[in-house]
């Protein structure tokens, strides 16, 4: 029956998460209440309904993010830096143990509450001032994503030249910077991984907790060949320059410093983003498991296996080679390029959208929740990567340090922000469902929607870090001064001042409330338990979270 034109001007206008329903899709799992400000609230943003990630979810959560081409390069170039196979693992394990902690650190605001990382931030930013540090990590997201889809794509184009005849042909003809097979190749990860996104969190996280593991079978399986056939007694694990090696203890000292800034700063996006992950966690203890796991030991052994793999190529090939799509492709054979290939597009797939896919769809979302849903969020991330075209300037390092530099030395801050607002002036107790009012009488409002501290803060912070990330580079280039290694340490001096930076301001005007006393719709992080107590409801609705029960192995 056709609506009257009064019935038809009282319905809710069509909004985003009705046309995925509409499609087949399942909407976001959020316990939407009637009091949330439709300005502040969707399913995807609200908190959860249900939490039940278990420790294996987060432990292949790591593994998608550690098991990439650019992790893969990254432990084999620690290897070089000219210092010992040994001092080089306890690099790793300092740098990766240190990851963990602060992992586990941003982890439990998101994982009491049952909301992702920029809702959160409402609490310290304010109900607006948090879509600030939301716009932030969106755009180095969008980037990154786009980085990532091109080096799939590489991959990919691999697999073409070997088995479909005259694709050659190809790279001869493009447009825009990228060849004609380069774009087939990124045209076909593009969708495979919007596809992927477009069925929701389950799906992703049924595809990580394969895609980890099916790298590591592919991983063990090439260094055992390389390894055949180079001889066990003509492999050296010490892959570094002799040359470069320092001559004092100090030396020594500062490129193992150097490799765990390193370690720490690759890191620097997944730590900041895992609150959109750790939300779906069962229980705290169990994200902290999963962190384990999926940190110190599964990072330490990956390393490992990546070391043998690269100082095999050595005598197999006469030359070192740390990437692993060079190595598959120097191996020539079709089984072998084409296991490879797919492995190692596979594992880009999975970092891409773990890392730089669903933390912009948050970040969007949370902008505007009702004409921008997570799946449209993750839309606006895929559509602009393609227009910042990153095949253009990747290969350009000076590109990279001055634009993305700029943004990335702002995560340092972000985190010291969301550190000190959380641990320290809120003292881990959150009014959930007063980050999703509009009220100007609310707890999170401030000051016109923004905590002045906040915003002082990322300012006050955000400046010296972003200057440290682009002027000791740029003497060096003039041939002034060379102090460009202070570059290395961005996220722990912004990190560093983001925190103190906070603290002194909170001491001195205190805004971020504790609710001390209160315990109705409070989710305290002191305490075991559901994430989010339960709130003055009628009894057929309940405001709490439901968590299955912690184990106690």
């Amino acid at each position: 029956m056709t609506p009257t034109p009064e019935q038809a001007a009282a319905a809710p206008p069509t909004a985003p998460q009705d046309i995925v329903e509409a499609a087949g899709h399942p909407v976001g799992s959020g316990n939407m209440k009637p009091e949330y400000d439709p300005r502040l609230a969707n399913e995807d943003l609200a908190p959860l309904r249900t939490q039940k990630w278990s420790w294996y979810n987060i432990f292949a959560f790591w593994m998608s993010d550690v098991h990439s081409v650019g992790g893969y390069v990254t432990a084999g170039s620690l290897f070089a830096l000219g210092i010992a196979a040994w001092q080089v693992l306890v690099a790793l394990v300092v740098g990766i143990v240190i990851v963990q902690v602060f992992t586990n650190l941003v982890a439990k605001p998101s994982q009491k509450t049952g909301v992702p990382y920029p809702v959160v931030n409402r609490a310290i930013f304010g109900i607006k001032g948090a879509n600030i540090p939301a716009i932030i990590r969106g755009i180095i997201a969008i980037a990154w994503y786009g980085v990532q889809t091109f080096l799939a794509a590489e991959s990919l184009n691999i697999i073409f030249l070997k088995f479909v005849p005259g694709s050659e042909a190809l790279l001869e003809v493009g447009f825009l910077g990228l060849s004609a097979l380069g774009w087939i190749s990124y045209t076909i990860l593009w969708i495979a991984q919007v596809a992927l996104f477009w069925n929701g969190m389950e799906v992703i996280r049924r595809f990580i907790d394969w895609a980890g593991p099916a790298v590591y079978v592919v991983m063990i399986i090439l260094a055992v060949y390389l390894v055949s056939e180079a001889g066990w007694e003509n492999i050296n694990l010490n892959l570094s320059d002799p040359d470069a090696a320092p001559t004092d203890f100090w030396g020594t000292i500062g490129l193992m410093a150097m490799a765990v800034s390193i370690v720490v700063a690759y890191f620097s996006g997944p730590m900041l983003n895992f609150g959109d992950f750790a939300r779906y966690g069962k229980s705290f203890r169990q994200v902290k498991r999963g962190n384990f796991w999926g940190l110190p030991v599964n990072f330490l052994f990956f390393s490992i296996l990546t070391v043998i793999t690269a100082a095999a190529t050595v005598p197999v090939f006469g030359e070192l080679i740390v990437d692993p799509i060079h190595t598959v492709e120097a191996i020539g054979t079709p089984f072998a390029i084409l296991l490879g290939g797919l492995t190692f597009v596979t594992a880009t797939v999975g970092i891409n959208i773990v890392a730089n896919f669903i933390s912009p769809a948050f970040d969007f979302s949370n902008v505007a929740p009702q004409k921008i849903s997570w799946r449209m969020g993750g839309m606006i991330a895929a559509v602009g990567s393609v227009f910042l075209m990153p095949w253009n300037w990747y290969s350009n390092a000076d590109a990279i340090h001055y634009s993305l530099g700029v943004l990335a030395a702002l995560i340092g801050p972000l985190f010291g922000l969301l550190i000190a607002g959380y641990y320290i002036a809120a003292r881990q107790r959150i009014k959930t469902d007063a980050m999703f009012t509009m009220d100007e009488s609310g707890p999170y409002w401030y000051r016109k929607g923004y905590n002045p501290n906040a915003l002082k803060t990322l300012l006050a912070a955000g400046i010296p870090t972003v200057l440290i990330a682009i002027f000791p580079k740029l003497f060096a280039d003039l041939g002034l001064f060379d102090v460009a290694w202070i570059s290395n340490y961005t996220w722990f001096i912004g990190c560093g001042l983001g925190y103190f930076l906070f603290v002194l301001f909170e001491r001195l005007d205190p805004r971020v409330p504790t609710f001390e006393g209160e315990t109705d719709g409070i989710s305290d992080g002191t305490t075991d338990g559901a994430a989010a107590t339960a709130a003055s409801e009628p009894p057929a609705v309940s405001s709490e979270i439901p968590v299955v029960a912690e184990d106690k192995a």
